[in-house]
């Protein structure tokens, strides 16, 4: 049953107007790149050891990093949404290090839902996790079944119309290739006649077409965008040399380069390229929730539990110094603070 009144069903019409012009599908789908297998995988191995150091754990054992609840952040958690005690929280479960599922194939785990936890501890609630698809978040947002997104959802103009967000990292797309490629990506110019794999009406896609565009105004030949129906044909077709190049989601590219022998990162660009982006939290628009996630976030940062999280899943360098809470109202005057 929804958690908010009928008088908010006028949105969910004009959310239904934004997903048929794709304007709300064209952001950092972690699901809509190669995952590289899901948790752990084939080999059902509880734990990767990776070369950067990091020990994966893909278990459904996680043991959790976990914070003190913070009174007075609980109490201005709004009633509707604090009185079952929880915080009901959607993910993806299709990337990993992001959000995937356990070597068990049912339990999500990942650094998002590490973060959720966080946020759930300082607010007094427990943490409610619903795996969902990528297409569904929106809508079951407005509709109430969510209270808050954490799936590597990517802040924009089109969004802001109809949600809010607290800013919790750094938000980055990386192509990669065959180890024994010499690829250097920088811009357009760098992918012109190759082969990339992408996922359909993402963020990355936006890119790739915006480059190409470029690319055939100046006489030069476009990449030949390459689709795959899942992410384990997505990096078959890279790691055999059917593909030159796949584009996804920094910290899934992350991590495939430090626990596979085959594949390296061989470019980075902001994933709100021309413009600039943060990963966020998501929460219905005008609700009064994503105020309290950013304090119960830079919480967090203060008392460190949010930098060994990110430490924990390999992501350190996409800690943000602080949280900040983007709405429609100010999203333009934060554009110009987002992370490089």
């Amino acid at each position: 049953m929804s958690r908010f009144s009928r008088r908010q069903l006028p949105a969910v019409v004009l959310l239904g107007t934004l997903l048929s012009t794709g304007a709300l599908s064209a952001c950092s789908d972690p699901g809509a790149a190669a995952s590289g297998g899901s948790a752990g995988a084939a080999s059902g191995a509880a734990t990767t050891a990776a070369r950067n150091g990091v020990v994966y754990n893909t278990s459904p054992a996680q043991q959790r990093i976990h914070a003190e609840k913070d009174a007075a952040l609980a109490a201005k958690v709004p009633a509707l949404i604090g009185k079952d005690g929880k915080l009901t929280v959607a993910t993806t479960a299709a990337s990993i290090p992001l959000s995937f599922h356990a070597t068990d194939d049912k339990t999500p785990i990942g650094s998002e839902l590490d973060i959720a936890q966080l946020v759930a501890d300082k607010l007094g609630l427990e943490l409610d996790v619903q795996v969902t698809s990528w297409e569904n978040w929106p809508l079951k947002t407005q509709s109430g079944d969510f209270e808050a997104v954490f799936s590597n959802v990517g802040i924009n103009k089109d969004r802001v119309k109809l949600f809010d967000f607290a800013s919790y990292r750094a938000a980055y797309m990386g192509f990669e290739a065959k180890k024994s490629s010499s690829y250097n990506i920088e811009g357009a110019d760098d992918i012109s006649g190759l082969k990339v794999s992408v996922g359909s009406g993402t963020n990355q896609e936006k890119i790739l077409l915006a480059w190409n565009k470029e690319l055939e105004a100046r006489g030069k030949e476009p990449a030949s965008l390459q689709y795959y129906s899942s992410d384990a044909d997505t990096i078959l077709a890279l790691s055999s040399g059917r593909t030159d190049l796949n584009i996804a989601p920094y910290p899934s590219t992350v991590y495939r380069e430090n626990t596979r022998d085959d594949l390296k990162i061989v470019g980075k660009v902001n994933a709100g390229w021309p413009s600039e982006t943060l990963v966020a939290a998501t929460t219905l628009k005008g609700n009064g929730l994503a105020p309290v996630i950013t304090e119960a976030l830079n919480s967090a940062i203060k008392d460190g539990s949010y930098a060994r999280v990110l430490a924990r899943w390999g992501l350190s360098e996409e800690a943000l110094p602080e949280s900040k809470t983007v709405t429609e109202a100010n999203f333009a005057g934060t554009q110009a603070g987002a992370a490089k």
